[in-house]
């Protein structure tokens, strides 16, 4: 046994998601290898998983998918390909869902006897609570840039949750911001948090903050969708149920026992505009346009009080609720630009003065290096 086998510390890993995050994951594994070697740990891909294909090394407990492997996915994945298009060299074991989602649990329940297993999760899907319960029942830690399963029914979250030192889930909420970090701290040390209120959107960030030099709404979002800050179907994000989410998110950390439905939230569109009775093209071209008047109207009536308009979420003992919120221009909400991230939280300590976090809050890199920092997170959990 070499003296670097001796000192280095091996964590394997089990990526489940190879879209934009995951992409990014696994760049930032291959070119942070020489920083990782002098802290003396080493990221062993053990397993790649794509939305129809497990892509395993023949032997998961001596054998890992090596860098040019994994800068090959990548290059796959960007292209639309699935792994399947991988897995011709013999070099791997190959497993189809719903399979795969079986093997991955049967890995767990092997691995985790010698060295541990981090499992993560940036996949945009709820069909992997389940596995992601199982996995941290044997004994493995999760990783989740997934919001879904946090989102789930609090009888799904509380089975997830029932191991907090094995569940890290920074990039849910803000990114590579500390946001969860932040609060667990506040959290710990019995710092009552009684209010929380943020842009959370880096899409709607900059569309609001757009609106409010004059641009009409219907030309933002374009503009927007041109830029890559939106989904292929912008309505994802103007219907407010991402921002949603990461507010449910907060919320249950706060104790909240509350569920998606019980949040309100504004969307930006009317329900008649929706994908199910008008296409992406029909609703750029179209429907856009006739939401124009509205908006203006509004920013022009908050601009009278002498305040801005900004998609929140807000979170204190009363409510939980995303949309439009008038809000004073001297504020760090107030002042936001662009598609950074704000979120402010009063609380007993930070009650005259909220705890401000700002930043870029989206982004697949942001949201990857947020993902490998809380892998680093979870290390002293490994043998």
């Amino acid at each position: 046994m070499t003296s670097r086998e001796q000192t280095t510390k091996n964590i394997p890993l089990l990526l489940i998601g190879c879209g934009g995050v995951g992409r990014q994951l696994l760049q930032h594994i291959v070119s942070c290898r020489s920083i990782h070697d002098k802290q003396k740990l080493h990221l062993r891909v053990v397993g790649i998983c794509d939305s129809k294909t497990l892509l395993v090394p023949l032997d998961v407990f001596t054998m890992e998918l090596d860098d040019a492997f994994l800068l090959e996915v990548c290059q796959a994945k960007l292209k639309g390909s699935s792994l399947l298009t991988l897995s011709n060299s013999g070099q791997h074991k190959v497993f189809s869902n719903p399979e795969s989602m079986g093997k991955i649990i049967d890995i767990a329940a092997l691995v985790p006897r010698s060295t541990g297993l981090a499992v993560i999760d940036c996949s945009a899907s709820s069909d992997t609570t389940g596995v992601l319960t199982r996995v941290v029942e044997l004994g493995c830690c999760v990783v989740m840039a997934n919001k879904k399963p946090l989102s789930s029914s609090m009888e799904d979250y509380e089975k997830l949750l029932a191991c907090p030192r094995r569940i890290r889930h920074e990039s849910t909420v803000g990114a590579g911001l500390p946001v969860i970090a932040s609060l667990n701290r506040m959290l710990s040390s019995g710092d009552l948090v009684h209010r929380i209120v943020g842009s959370l959107s880096g899409t709607l960030g900059f569309v609001m903050s757009e609106v409010e030099d004059g641009k009409p709404f219907s030309q933002v979002v374009r503009s927007a969708k041109n830029l890559g800050y939106t989904e292929p179907d912008p309505r994802d994000d103007l219907s407010g149920m991402d921002v949603a989410r990461k507010a449910l998110i907060l919320a249950r950390l706060l104790g909240r026992r509350i569920v998606l439905n019980d949040i309100k939230v504004e969307s930006l569109y009317p329900e008649e505009m929706g994908p199910s009775t008008m296409s992406i093209a029909s609703f750029l071209e179209n429907g856009l346009p006739l939401l124009d008047k509205g908006i203006q109207e509004r920013v022009e009536k908050a601009s009278s009080n002498g305040n801005v308009l900004r998609y929140v979420c807000l979170i204190d003992d009363l409510r939980c609720e995303v949309g439009i919120q008038e809000l004073p221009k001297n504020t760090p909400l107030g002042r936001l630009r662009g598609s950074d991230n704000v979120l402010e939280i009063s609380s007993r300590c930070y009650n005259q003065q909220p705890l401000v976090i700002q930043g870029a809050g989206a982004g697949n890199d942001t949201t990857a290096a947020g993902v490998l920092a809380d892998v680093f997170d979870v290390q002293d959990l490994f043998h």
